[in-house]
């Protein structure tokens, strides 16, 4: 089963390799990105999920192991550790490289418009565009789910 980790800022990369040398499939995925940096832009490469990793291990197993990782801070459930949807962990490999990179096409969206989800768990829904989130490849939209509105990012929109 899938869990998601939550880590120390910065550690992602330490604790994917320390999890994938005792055999852990460990999921990574980062996004890159252009950044104005000491005068000059840069591509440079972040996590597309800042202090979270997702790592398939035997809960009964590896728990304990994991929990005591230098830079993990627990794994998300703690006491009862949630298991991840492989509908999420296949949406995010299928837009994986081998590098790890997320390959996320360019969106031109407006704030107010309307957009289905064509992809992921929540795929035929839809929701209303709020905002572009740290990182221009990252949106932010309005679930429209059970006459509430949730928040959700990173997923796969067309225009409805």
């Amino acid at each position: 089963m899938w869990y998601a980790i939550y880590t120390k800022s910065g550690r992602e990369d330490s604790i994917t390799s320390r999890l994938r040398n005792t055999g852990i499939e460990v999921l990574n995925p980062k996004i890159r990105l252009k950044k104005f940096i000491r005068g000059r832009y840069a591509l440079i490469s972040e996590p597309l999920f800042p202090c979270y990793l997702f790592a398939d291990f035997e809960r009964s197993k590896y728990a304990h192991l994991i929990t005591y990782t230098r830079g993990v801070r627990y794994i998300v459930g703690k006491a009862n550790p949630v298991e991840v949807s492989e509908d999420i962990i296949k949406g995010i490999k299928d837009n994986t490289g081998d590098d790890d990179m997320v390959v996320i096409c360019p969106r031109q969206f407006n704030k107010g418009d309307r957009v289905s989800i064509r992809q992921g768990p929540f795929s035929n829904f839809y929701g209303v565009f709020e905002r572009e989130v740290r990182g221009p490849e990252r949106v932010l939209i309005l679930l429209e789910a059970l006459n509430c509105k949730i928040e959700i990012d990173n997923c796969f929109l067309s225009a409805a």
